[in-house]
């Protein structure tokens, strides 16, 4: 509601909040991997945190940099070229079991297959929209009747994005995380059902995701400010009412939509622990989440390139 102030103060929370967060989740680490540091005492632990620390606020500050002086969203192609950055890793993983024995040919081809099929599959839903048709009525603009016109509002199958996987994968994994640091029998036990690729650690992934995808979706897209907006600018869907019908009809349509985006995102999610399992392919990082991240950023920093290069080539042809 501040505008460009509210956005700066905004930002400024995040960072710190960023940095607090990282620390804790750095002092996790360094406990939880004490058995790789020499000499684990808290002074050690506390330089090792403060470190990763650092080199976080380093790549959020690098990421906002290239957001605002470079192409696309910087933290996003940061991650984007963490996850590239490991195929190389991947493919000779591969191609060691291979060598050894351990997999057939066969299982690799189908492996690349699935793969390249999935990357396809996603790149279709994540470019896939629902387009509601609108129409503007014709008002009254200095004396003259201005015409009307038509135009839509996008609904994206895939509205939360990856975020209702990150969530999902995170709750899952805190009874894990606690159960390394607690010597209690019924934690570690329970902790153990949890671990990644049983029955119920699977079904509780499918149904978190499909909950925070509904979840977030309701908290992004205000159905109800829409609606008023549609009214106030003398905007109506054909066959509605403007306000409370034109904002019933969106929620019903959001949330036919979302449902088959929780769908898509459960699918995607659980897929590659099934491939895996399938063709025998293990050690090698193909997650839904690094798949939909990888897509993600491609198409949005292809559009932005775009959208650039379609501007200069106006601003050239004005000149």
């Amino acid at each position: 509601k501040e505008g460009a102030e509210g956005h700066k103060k905004t930002t400024k929370v995040t960072r710190y909040l960023t940095v607090v967060l990282a620390f804790f989740q750095a002092i996790g680490m360094s406990i939880g991997l004490k058995t790789a540091i020499l000499n684990p005492n808290p002074v050690n632990i506390l330089i090792i945190a403060i470190t990763l620390t650092a080199g976080t606020v380093f790549l959020m500050w690098l990421g906002e940099q290239i957001t605002a002086n470079g192409v696309g969203n910087g933290i996003s192609l940061i991650i984007f070229a963490g996850i590239v950055a490991a195929l190389p890793k991947n493919i000779g993983t591969i191609l060691a079991y291979v060598k050894a024995g351990t997999i057939s040919y066969f299982s690799v081809f189908a492996f690349g297959v699935i793969a390249l099929a999935m990357i396809v599959f996603v790149i279709y839903i994540e470019t896939g929209f629902r387009r509601i048709p609108i129409t503007y009525a014709k008002r009254l603009v200095g004396g003259r009747v201005g015409s009307g016109h038509s135009s839509h509002i996008p609904f994206k199958v895939n509205q939360a994005g990856v975020i209702p996987i990150i969530f999902a994968s995170s709750v899952l994994m805190f009874p894990i995380t606690v159960a390394q640091f607690v010597d209690i029998p019924w934690v570690k036990t329970a902790a153990s059902y949890l671990e990644w690729g049983k029955p119920l650690q699977t079904t509780l992934y499918v149904l978190m995701i499909i909950f925070f995808t509904y979840f977030y979706t309701s908290v992004t897209v205000k159905i109800q400010d829409m609606a008023d907006n549609l009214k106030k600018y003398g905007g109506f869907v054909p066959g509605l009412r403007p306000g409370q019908a034109t904002a019933d009809y969106l929620d019903y349509v959001l949330t036919r939509i979302t449902l088959a985006g929780a769908f898509f995102l459960a699918f995607i999610a659980v897929l590659p622990n099934l491939i895996a399992e399938a063709t025998h392919i293990q050690g090698v990082y193909f997650g839904g989440t690094a798949l939909l991240i990888v897509v993600g950023v491609a198409l949005q920093t292809m559009k932005q390139i775009e959208s650039m290069v379609v501007m200069r080539h106006y601003e050239g042809f004005m000149k």
